[in-house]
């Protein structure tokens, strides 16, 4: 069933604009897994010593940022693929 309709909407968009929707679905998911693992670690490290929680969020939140700007691009490379 679902082969089915994949094919169907692969033959009437084109396999280009099939191809930049999983794309995009996979860099969105690889920066949440990226995001979680960061904070989770974080997490784990305040709660082993939380002396240093300022400098480990802060760690924290850079890296999440810079993750999720890649993944910003990527996705919009991906809609650029579909829509131009």
């Amino acid at each position: 069933m679902f082969l089915t309709i994949l094919l169907q909407a692969a033959s009437a968009a084109g396999l280009s604009k099939v191809g930049a929707a999983f794309a995009a679905a996979i860099c969105v998911l690889g920066a949440a897994w990226g995001i979680s693992r960061i904070g989770s670690t974080a997490l784990e490290s305040i709660a082993r010593q939380p002396e240093a929680a300022g400098d480990i969020r802060s760690g924290m939140i850079l890296s999440a940022a810079l993750i999720e700007g890649v993944a910003m691009f990527a996705v919009v490379v991906c809609f650029l693929v579909l829509f131009v």
